[in-house]
């Protein structure tokens, strides 16, 4: 069974930082790409960061860029978001997301979330 499970969510005020972590059971998360989205109320769920199979490529919103940096680790088969700088905007349920595609087939996969309070 796959279970990608969110922890590392809480308050915090602006200009401080929180470290999201998202831990994968029943699956390699090295054979997927891992994204961060993240969903405020009143809002649609957007694209945060991700992070390649390899770990070397990583891709992050406009928003979020210079701020935050993902990261995977192989051997604990997790990925971590590291969020600095964080402002009040960034309060949100931040997602884990798994995803995997191939020439027939998508594989993709979502956590329950964490919620990110950030206080003005």
């Amino acid at each position: 069974q796959v279970q990608l499970e969110e922890s590392g969510g809480g308050l915090v005020q602006a200009g401080g930082s929180l470290r999201l972590s998202c831990a994968a059971s029943g699956l390699r998360a090295s054979m997927y790409v891992i994204g961060w989205f993240r969903q405020a109320p009143g809002k649609e769920r957007e694209f945060v960061a991700t992070v390649d199979m390899s770990g070397r490529n990583t891709r992050y919103a406009d928003y979020v860029k210079g701020r935050f940096t993902i990261s995977r680790d192989i051997v604990k088969n997790t990925v971590a978001l590291q969020m600095n700088s964080l402002k009040p905007e960034d309060t949100a349920v931040y997602y884990c997301n798994a995803r995997r595609t191939g020439r027939f087939y998508e594989l993709n996969y979502w956590g329950q979330g964490t919620q990110v309070t950030v206080s003005s």
